[in-house]
This record gives C-alpha cells, sequence and structure tokens, in this order.
C-alpha cells in the first residue's frame, strides 16, 4: 500500500529510512507546538485550545503535503505570521482574535485561487528579488525584537523608545543560556537543537522554583474554544484588505521560496528549474492555511526544518505523513507546553530570527535603488510593528525611487499598481 502511494522505489527510498527522516523532520521543528500557543496567547487566545489547534493544524497539512504532492516537506503553524497575527493584528490594531483568523482563512483562499491559476507565476515574477529578500530579512528582525521583549531584554523606554532590562534577571539569563545552547547544538548539528535549547532552560527553571511543573503526559486539551470561531464577516471590511493582503503576500513566497529552496537540496527539481508538482503542494499549502483558521490558529506553512529530514534520505510524501503522525502524538504533551516560560521560548524566536536575517546578503547592494526599498522595507516591520507596514513601505518606496531616478521601467505593472493601492489606502484610512 505504501509502496502504491508513495512509489518508495521508484524514489529510491524505503519505508525505514522514510520514518526515521519523518522523525528527524519532526524533532528540528517540534519547537512549534510550545512556541505557537505562546505567542497566541499574546492575542488573548486560550493557550491549552491553541496547542491543540497547532498539532491539529501542523497534522493536517503534513498529510496535505503527503498525499497531495507526495514531498517530504511537513507543515505548522508559520513564525513570523503568527507573530503579525498576535502583535500586529490583534495587539497592534486592536481587532479580535476571530476576526484575525477570518483574514488567515480568506488569504488562504485567495492563495488557493491563484495557485490552481496563472495568477501566481505572474506575481511571484513579478515582485523584484531584492524586495522578496527584504521581507524575508525583516520578519526576522521582526521576530528577533519580540523575542528580546520576552525576554526581558528589550522594555519600553519614554525617552528613547526602547532600551535594555535587567540584565541579571532570572529571565534574560536564562534566555541568554537558552541561546547560546540552541546556536551550538545547531552548529554541532546536533538533532532537535531548539528544542533541546527549550526544554534545558524550562527544567533549569523549575528545578531553581522559578516556574511551576504541570506535568508531562495528559488528555489532550480541547479544541473547542477556538474550533471554527473565525470572524468572516468582521475580516471581509474594506480597512482589513492590508491585513488579507500581509498574510497571502508572505504565506505566497515564503512557501514559494522553501518549495523550491527544499526541491534543489532534494534534487528533485528538473534540469530547467521548474518543479514536478508544483501545484500539488501549493494547494496543500493553501488548504493548510484555510483548515489552519478553521481549526483555530495563525496560517499554516511550509517548513524550511524539512530539509533536515531530506538530508535524512527522505524522499517521498510518507515523510511527511510521519511527522503528521507525530504530531497528533504531541497532542499528549499539553502539560509540558504549559510548562514552559516565554522566556524560554524566546531563544527559539531569536534563532529563527537570525537564519531569516541571513537574506540580506541576497540584496543588490551596488544598485542603491534596489538597496534602499530593500533596506526601508526590512526596517520598517520591527520599527513599526507590523509585517504589513513594512510590505507597504517596501513597494511605495521601490515604486518611487525607481521613477525619481528615470529608472520607472523596472516598475512592473504589478508592483506600481500595488503602491498606488498602498498610498490610497494611507491617505483614506490612514
Amino acid at each position: 500500500m505504501l509502496e502504491k502511494l508513495f512509489k518508495l522505489s521508484e524514489n529510491k527510498t524505503n519505508v525505514r529510512t522514510e520514518l526515521v527522516a519523518g522523525l528527524t523532520t519532526f524533532l528540528t521543528m517540534a519547537y512549534i507546538i510550545f512556541v505557537n500557543p505562546s505567542i497566541l496567547a499574546e492575542a488573548k487566545m486560550p493557550f491549552g485550545a491553541v496547542f491543540a489547534a497547532t498539532c491539529v493544524a501542523a497534522a493536517i497539512g503534513c498529510f496535505l503535503m503527503a498525499f497531495l504532492a507526495n514531498y517530504p516537506i511537513a507543515l505548522a503553524p508559520g513564525m513570523g505570521l503568527n507573530a503579525y497575527f498576535a502583535f500586529g493584528v490583534v495587539g497592534g490594531m486592536g481587532l479580535s482574535w476571530q476576526v484575525a483568523l477570518g483574514c488567515v482563512f480568506i488569504s488562504g483562499v485567495l492563495f488557493l485561487v491563484i495557485s490552481v491559476t496563472p495568477i501566481r507565476e505572474w506575481i511571484v515574477n513579478a515582485i523584484p528579488r531584492s524586495l522578496k529578500m527584504a521581507i524575508a530579512a525583516g520578519i526576522g528582525l521582526f521576530l528577533a525584537l519580540i523575542a528580546l521583549k520576552n525576554a526581558g531584554i528589550v522594555v519600553g523606554n519614554p525617552a528613547t523608545l526602547v532600551a535594555h532590562g535587567k540584565m541579571t534577571s532570572w529571565p534574560v539569563m536564562m534566555a541568554v543560556l537558552g541561546f547560546a545552547i540552541i546556536v551550538g547544538l545547531e552548529y554541532r548539528r546536533i538533532m532537535g537543537g531548539v528544542i533541546l535549547g527549550i526544554l534545558v532552560v524550562t527544567v533549569i527553571s523549575i528545578l531553581a522554583g522559578h516556574q511551576k511543573f504541570a506535568g508531562i503526559l495528559d488528555v489532550p486539551p480541547s479544541i473547542a474554544p477556538v474550533f471554527l470561531q473565525m470572524d468572516l464577516a468582521g475580516a471581509l471590511q474594506v480597512g482589513l484588505v492590508t491585513v488579507v493582503f500581509a498574510f497571502l503576500f508572505v504565506d505566497l513566497f515564503d512557501n514559494t521560496g522553501t518549495l523550491i529552496a527544499l526541491a534543489h537540496r532534494g534534487g528533485f527539481m528538473r534540469p530547467d528549474g521548474t518543479v514536478p508538482r508544483l501545484r500539488g503542494a501549493l494547494i496543500s499549502d493553501s488548504a493548510a492555511a484555510m483548515i489552519g483558521a478553521a481549526v483555530g490558529t495563525s496560517t499554516t506553512t511550509s517548513y524550511i526544518e524539512s530539509a533536515s529530514g531530506i538530508n535524512a534520505g527522505g524522499r517521498t510524501g510518507l515523510t511527511a505523513a510521519a511527522v503528521g503522525v507525530l504530531f497528533l502524538l504531541a497532542l499528549f504533551l499539553a502539560p509540558l507546553a504549559g510548562s514552559i516560560p516565554a522566556y524560554a521560548t524566546a531563544p527559539a524566536l531569536l534563532y529563527v530570527a537570525c537564519l531569516m536575517a541571513r537574506s540580506l546578503t541576497e540584496i543588490e547592494w551596488n544598485d542603491l535603488t534596489e538597496a534602499a526599498p530593500a533596506v526601508i522595507t526590512a526596517i520598517s516591520m520591527p520599527f513599526t510593528f507590523s509585517i504589513a507596514d513594512g510590505i507597504a513601505f517596501g513597494f511605495i518606496s521601490y515604486a518611487g525611487i525607481k521613477i525619481a531616478a528615470g529608472r520607472y521601467r523596472d516598475v512592473h505593472p504589478a508592483v506600481g499598481i500595488l503602491a498606488v493601492l498602498f498610498v490610497i489606502k494611507y491617505v483614506v484610512i490612514g
């Protein structure tokens, strides 16, 4: 049955290799079952229900990728998008988490529509590479600021906006230790380095009496408080078009970039650079985003950590299916998730931020008309505490700078149209 479903022989693999690859991928991305509920709790979402939704949404996303695209790529609620959901949309704009879930669902519907039409390719090709790289780096900087805030390293200051916190406090010291552990383990290529760093800090804090231990295993918490709670009517308000676009835009490019990178890493890419079964993979991702919102979590997307499983020999959807099963088993770890303090997950956020910031090296620094809009895009996200505003500022500045430099032909019609729409949005709505 497995041979028929996943074409194991054709892909020169076997069941044992695929299952080991699935375990490897799961251990490298399992931190999300602890980090995602912690972040969405800032949006006043119930921690236990979000924990359950995270596991269920991740499992469904993995199964979709396994059976629709037959790729060893795992999915789960995406980092960056969950932070934008909690701190930008709910915290910054004052919207309810139900409306935010509605925005995620609508963005998933739009993603599905453009995934089955030529629109996706048109959009992807229209956006200049410098802006794509800047958006990825900007999200990383956004995550870094949240991580430093959660650790107590960066605090608010009325005179200077921000300042450093008490550097000898327990949260700060533990966050620094956790970050050092994660980076050290990842550098040594030790499997599960991120989750090990989180757990070490948690155990130390429990033993030192700074954190209450709630246990390890128990019956999964109810998903009912967040299941099908999305407010679609509220999400369809005209003023939320930017929010929906931000979710869609980031998911589109993050997912496309991840798929291409993993296809290259796994040797799936054709000689002409195209990716086989790409439509199935994109449909899996967009459907996962919709289902994830219905289940009760932020945007579900493909994870670059799947590269660890590919390196371990994963070549088919059986790897992704194995990850999905492990996420379902993780439902019984709710007490452990509730025992992990925010300063223990902060190092994981900062580590992911470091990885995303590498995109800055891909910007054309020798061309100021490319570099300047990229810098504006990247720094606007943390400074405005909004991924959507960073994207908007990037499009506006790119079109404006190119026109001012007399290089208006560099501005793709799609970029120009979006830039104008963003300007209108700020003039009319604010």
